[in-house]
């Protein structure tokens, strides 16, 4: 007799429907064709106890099944559910007359019990948009999926409720949730806020104007002076995300397995990879590409401390996804995208004992210090439009028991701001923010008067600023008017924009 069962298979961030023809006939033998990998081609085990310990068992005729399209590559253990259930039907163990409308997935326990999947979010979405009615899956995955609408979701714990509810018409509850609700619920919940953050004013300003550009950041200062810190308050204080960015980020964190009975992602990511991360690891790829680390940051924040102590290939890989906003990995039969649209954030010491600055503990010669800086590329500070020293905190303003600013009153500026931007680019596909624009919109949006222009010629020629800062201080002058709610760009505005062009400066990076 045979069977098909529809499960599905995830590649990058999106899925693909995937048919398991089951077919018993006379003879002996299991046959699993179709590429299925190792995790898959075990399942037989799995399946054998799972049916064996509620009842019902692997018949001892030859079994073939072919998981379709024959040439896409399957991995994973999500699809022993779908075989087993295909293997029930098929030996006329279960009946199941409307087994096309579902799509069925789930990694099985000895005991029938299930286990989660990845990719539930991008499994319901193509699910749906193929048109069927019903997504059967773990219940541990039930509210990621049931995020799509116009598709039941429904989410089991035991394979016996499958089966009962295939062959005996008992009913299975579609799991119900309220987007708006959760969405809103998690929305202003921050671990770190800047109201506890004592000094720093020059800096919090800083990280104000970067959050409401979308600039990436670096701080450059001594050990002990509040990078990290600082760095972890940045996502409290950028915009809210609204629904189309959560499902972006929730699909990615979903294909990795990272969603935890939460649903939707409503926070923006904060990734913080150790400076030993290999290239892989950063940006993506292996044997079967996985998403890397700029992706699960993708519509957050990646924070890369202590920038100099990362190996060089895994900084210079990062500098094709800064400039394209998503990552392409090739592969031999197949090329899969993840996005990537992050804010950089990166620390550093100024020299390697990191005190180059303070002349009464400094140990550092300029020429260690110029090797050490010269760790970092160029074309990868291109990227990087906001440069910022950060000196240790004196004593008076640590004791001091006034709090500062808190984010949520930051955050209201930087979103006013981000507003502002939305409606100027609301004609460009590729354009949300200001460090994205192009040299078009650049000679567009950041046009300076007279004294404007003298200002930044002369700022160039005295302070030894390089040719690639020039964008770089039209973008960031660009936002700090926007703060301000200014038309046009200020002789002040670009005067506090080239403040943030430290490592441009003549000794800086020799």
């Amino acid at each position: 007799m045979l069977t098909k069962v529809f499960g599905s298979a995830v590649y990058g961030v999106d899925a693909s429907t995937v048919a398991v023809e089951v077919n018993v006939d006379k003879g002996i033998g299991y046959h699993l064709v179709g590429l299925p990998d190792n995790a898959i081609k075990e399942s037989s085990y799995r399946i054998a106890a799972a049916l064996s310990n509620n009842g019902y068992k692997i018949p001892g005729k030859k079994i073939t099944i072919n998981m379709a399209p024959a040439d896409l590559r399957k991995e994973g253990s999500a699809y022993d559910l779908s075989l087993a259930i295909g293997i029930l039907v098929a030996s006329g163990q279960i009946k199941a007359n409307n087994l096309e409308n579902f799509v069925i997935m789930g990694e099985l326990s000895l005991d029938g019990s299930l286990q989660p999947i990845r990719g539930a979010l991008s499994i319901a979405l193509q699910a749906k948009e193929e048109g069927f009615k019903g997504f059967i899956l773990p219940m541990k995955n039930a509210e990621e999926a049931a995020i799509v609408k116009g598709i039941e979701v429904f989410g089991i714990k035991h394979i016996k409720e499958v089966t009962e509810y295939f062959d005996q018409g008992t009913t299975l509850e579609p799991m119900r949730l309220d987007l708006k609700t959760q969405f809103s619920g998690q929305i202003d919940s921050w671990e770190y806020d800047f109201s506890d953050v004592k000094g720093q004013e020059g800096v919090k300003r800083c990280m104000e104007i970067a959050a409401a550009g979308g600039h990436n950041i670096i701080l450059i200062g001594p050990p002990g002076s509040g990078k990290t810190m600082l760095a972890k308050r940045l996502p409290s204080i950028l915009p809210p995300m609204n629904i189309e960015e959560a499902l972006e980020t929730t699909k990615i964190h979903s294909v990795m397995g990272k969603i935890k009975n939460t649903g939707i992602i409503c926070q923006r990511p904060f990734r913080s990879p150790h400076h030993t991360i290999s290239d892989v690891a950063l940006v993506g790829g292996g044997s079967y590409p996985q998403p890397g680390e700029i992706s699960l940051s993708h519509n957050g924040v990646l924070f890369l401390d202590e920038l100099p102590e990362f190996k060089r290939s895994v900084l210079e890989v990062m500098r094709q996804p800064l400039e394209d906003r998503e990552v392409t990995i090739s592969r031999a039969r197949f090329t899969v995208t993840y996005p990537s649209s992050f804010m950089l954030v990166a620390s550093m010491n100024p020299s390697p004992s990191g005190f180059f600055n303070d002349s009464s503990v400094n140990s550092t010669s300029l020429a260690e210090m110029q090797r050490y800086m010269g760790k970092i590329s160029g074309p990868l500070l291109d990227r990087i439009d906001l440069h910022m020293e950060v000196s240790p905190v004196p004593f008076d303003k640590l004791s001091a028991k006034r709090k500062g600013e808190t984010s949520l009153e930051i955050r209201k500026r930087v979103t006013n701001a981000r507003q502002q931007q939305t409606r100027r680019f609301a004609e460009a596909k590729q354009v949300h923010y200001n460090a994205q624009m192009n040299s078009r919109q650049i000679r567009e949006y950041c046009v300076l008067d007279l004294p404007s222009a003298k200002l930044l010629k002369n700022a160039m020629e005295r302070l030894g600023l390089s040719a690639r800062a020039y964008d770089r201080i039209l973008k960031v002058s660009r936002t700090i008017a926007d703060l301000e709610e200014k038309r046009n760009i200020e002789a002040s505005h670009l005067a506090e924009a080239i403040q943030y062009r430290s490592l441009d400066r003549a000794g800086w990076m020799g």
